[in-house]
């Protein structure tokens, strides 16, 4: 009885901790100019190409 509880009690532990690992990484993430609304300027010679590679 007593190891299913403790069983039980480890996999809510593990689930609780996965999804704030998930939340941690998520927010720790920097922001692609491209999604804050921010521009880079272009350093090089690509005329009016200037932008992403895809």
């Amino acid at each position: 009885m007593i190891a299913r509880r403790f069983t039980i009690l480890c996999l809510l532990m593990m689930i609780f901790g996965m999804g704030l690992a998930m939340l941690v990484a998520e927010k720790s993430r920097p922001i692609p100019s491209w999604q804050a609304g921010l521009t880079a300027a272009c350093f090089s010679q690509q005329g009016m190409s200037c932008g992403r590679r895809r």
